[in-house]
């Protein structure tokens, strides 16, 4: 330190007339300062006098805030007046608070206690200090007065007396007004709080009860700003609203967080002076909003039953930190409005509910018509007035009789019944008739009670069927009606009979030699074998699930897949042309016993993309498929003939088989229309011992004989075929093969062969 002189040091002796003055300027200045009634007056008189006696610029007077830890005073900024407060052991102030001793300093920025930042903020440039503790009549020092920059020469020890005198001697005046002004403050601010309280328990809207605690607790607490969380028990968060308006937004925090979570979570207040310094705080929060915290108080919302319910956090107490006074009023008026905020939360919860019921009502695809216990309708959601054609509104209050007619008499004794026995009844499939329209419908009644078990009414559900209905009669025509009714649980008919692009097997079969039955049975003949026909085959394609698409003269067309497709589409349809070759024979042989011609067939498999739905015109409509897939099924039906084979299936179906089957590659041929080869198997598994004796060694001996007669070794490719002939000398494929291995050694296809066959008919 350089310039200074501490008190008593270098003072200057007074004349008798000077000491007579300066105590009677001191007895003039009690007696002002006595004579007021308010701090503010006091501060701003000492302050006067004392630039004025010393011959300073300015001045200023602290006072100490035990409570913080803090100096602070007041300054006026145009009609308002603004606190500033500094830690007790900062500056010159500071030190000499502590020191508890004057001093005079000539060279503020030469000595090391000077606090230069706030020459920085306010933009002042200070020379000298002269600075004196104030103490009350016990001794203890209240305070620090301080005079800055000497006008004319520098400050003297005179001068640092004339300091000292005038703030001795209104030391008690100080306090006196100190303690007043706290009194009339505490008195106020209960006032205050009485009213803020009766007004808030009155509310029963959360969010506004919300925003309404965190104004007045702000406001109350003279603060910046504040916020009341409550704890949401189902998600163990913390919630609150801020905003109003379009600007209106919910934030949530988990509640075992951050300071609101230690205080929820722990029961227990916090106070923190200065926010940066504690490491509880998370500055991020300040980083993202650009507001710049300072002090915390964060108390929790405790109810009648001493739960915790939520916290009331308020930040930036202006003029300083929060008090202990501060934290007992925050926790006085959290206790009052805990009440309140149960009430709202219940009334939230209780709306929440009804709002939820009311939306899921209206929602219902069914219709729901409800009557109280007097007999009057309350509640009709949107499906009941579509069903019963009306406006919600202008059946309410109105009885059973009135709101569903004398053509619905059934269903009005129903309810009557429904409410005097107080048991529910449901009836299935059952007709009504609104507006001279009738309705298919499942009807339920039930009786409505509450938890105390008194009759609050009845409820009528009316589930619509009619486009099921039509929808199931429909496709019924088509299909299996067990087919139709799980598809109809998968979807709307518009949905499923609109037109999709799907993968299904598709099964075309024929009966052989059609022309020649028809010409000795004549017309009347012809009809009824084809009707005894096509009811054993159609129920061999229904039993495995399969859709029948149509039927062309002689010949079925029918796919597995569509609508509804399963797991094992391919193996369906290979069973069911199995089973439709074996009770072909079946019937054969009741037909030959009757002396009647038997019937043979053949039939074709393929699984591809195809498209299906209803195609035609608005006064004809057929459910069909259409696509490549659906022509190769067909070319491989048609094949039979050429390969002397009941069952021919494509590689696609083979390839996505997930039973086993006794199969054999007959050929790979390229169709009329078409330039890529495709892989050809005929099934054999309709076969028994005796139809096809010695099945598999056939099988081993022709599927041999297939690969060497497409590495064109036809010698010994006839080699195998003749073996499966010896096993079954009735094996056509194989007598079929030997002549072509002839026809290929006598005109050999060249070294680019590929094994195709290329059928020239479809």
């Amino acid at each position: 330190m350089s310039d200074v002189s501490n008190t008593k040091a270098g003072g200057a002796n007074l004349t008798q007339a000077e000491r007579v003055r300066q105590l009677q300027m001191m007895l003039d200045v009690s007696r002002q300062v006595a004579s007021m009634d308010t701090l503010d007056a006091v501060l701003d008189t000492l302050v006067s006098v004392a630039v004025e006696q010393t011959g300073g610029e300015r001045g200023s007077l602290f006072l100490h805030d035990a409570a913080t830890g803090e100096l602070f005073s007041r300054i006026a900024q145009g009609l308002k007046r603004r606190e500033i407060r500094i830690l007790d052991d900062v500056g010159i102030a500071g030190w000499t608070f502590h020191k508890g001793e004057g001093v005079i300093i000539h060279d503020a920025y030469a000595d090391e206690r000077f606090n230069r930042e706030v020459d920085q903020q306010t933009g002042y440039t200070t020379k000298s200090i002269l600075a004196t503790p104030i103490r009350n009549a016990r001794g203890d020092i209240i305070g620090v007065a301080q005079v800055l920059n000497k006008q004319s020469g520098e400050f003297t020890q005179q001068d640092l007396d004339v300091l000292e005198g005038v703030t001795t001697q209104c030391a008690i005046t100080l306090q006196s007004m100190q303690m007043v002004e706290r009194m009339e403050d505490t008195r106020r601010r209960e006032i205050e709080f009485l009213n803020i309280v009766s007004e808030m328990t009155s509310e029963l809207e959360l969010s506004t009860l919300l925003r309404r605690v965190m104004t007045e607790a702000t406001s109350m607490l003279d603060a910046e700003r504040s916020t009341l969380f409550i704890n949401d028990e189902k998600t163990n968060e913390l919630f609150s609203h801020v905003g109003e308006g379009l600007d209106a937004m919910e934030i949530r925090l988990p509640n075992h967080l951050g300071i609101a979570g230690t205080v929820f979570t722990s029961g227990k207040a916090i106070n923190i002076p200065h926010a940066y310094t504690d490491l509880r705080f998370n500055p991020a929060f300040d980083k993202q909003s650009g507001f710049f915290t300072r002090s915390i108080l964060c108390v929790p919302v405790v109810n009648k039953a001493g739960e915790t319910i939520g916290v009331t956090q308020v930040l930036n107490k202006r003029g300083g930190p929060f008090t202990e006074e501060d934290e007992s009023r925050l926790k006085a008026f959290t206790a009052q409005i805990a009440i309140g905020l149960e009430n709202a939360k219940l009334f939230g919860d209780i709306q929440s509910m009804k709002n939820y019921n009311e939306s899921m009502l209206q929602s219902m695809s069914n219709g729901v018509i409800t009557f109280d216990e007097e007999g009057e309708n309350r509640t009709c959601n949107q499906a009941g007035a579509r069903i019963l054609r009306i406006d919600p509104r202008t059946i309410m209050g109105k009885s059973p009789a009135e709101v569903l007619g004398e053509e619905n008499r059934w269903l009005v004794d129903t309810i009557a019944h429904v409410a005097e026995t107080d048991k529910g009844e449901s009836l299935l499939d059952m007709e009504l008739v609104f507006a001279g329209e009738k309705v298919s419908a499942n009807v339920t009644v039930l009786p409505m009670v509450s938890g105390e078990g008194a009759s609050l009414g009845t409820l009528v559900m009316i589930e619509d069927i009619s486009d099921a209905k039509r929808a199931k009669s429909t496709l019924s025509r088509y299909m299996d009606p067990g087919v139709a009714a799980q598809m109809l649980s998968g979807g709307g008919e518009d949905e499923i009979l609109g037109g999709k692009d799907t993968t299904a097997t598709v099964l075309f079969s024929d009966i052989r030699g059609f022309t020649t039955i028809t010409e000795s049975l004549g017309a009347q003949g012809t009809v009824a074998l084809l009707n005894d026909y096509f009811e054993l085959m159609v129920g061999c394609i229904s039993e495995q699930g399969g859709m029948l698409d149509k039927f062309i003269g002689d010949a079925i067309m029918a796919a597995f897949g569509i609508p509804v497709g399963h797991e094992d589409d391919e193996d369906r349809g290979l069973r069911a042309g199995i089973n439709m070759i074996k009770t072909l024979w079946e019937w054969n042989a009741e037909r030959e016993a009757r002396g009647e011609m038997p019937v043979d067939m053949g039939l074709g498999l393929n699984t591809d993309r195809i498209v299906a739905g209803n195609i035609g015109s608005r006064k004809r409509m057929d459910y069909t498929m259409i696509g490549d897939g659906v022509n190769l099924a067909a070319r491989l039906e048609s094949a039979c003939k050429q390969y002397s084979a009941r069952i021919l299936l494509s590689e696609y179906t083979v390839a996505r088989l997930k039973g086993v089957y006794r199969l054999r590659e007959v050929d790979k041929v390229v169709v009329k229309g078409k330039t890529e080869p495709v892989g050809v198997f005929e099934c054999l598994d309709y076969h028994s011992d005796a139809s096809f004796p010695n099945l598999m060694d056939v099988l081993g001996n022709f599927n041999e004989g297939v690969k060497v007669y497409r590495k064109q070794e036809w010698d010994r490719a006839a080699g195998y075929f003749g073996k499966a002939l010896e096993a079954n000398p009735d094996d056509k494929l194989s007598r079929t093969y030997i002549e072509r291995c002839e026809l290929m050694k006598a005109n050999p296809p060249g070294d680019d062969w590929d094994g195709v066959w290329v059928m020239t008919s479809k």
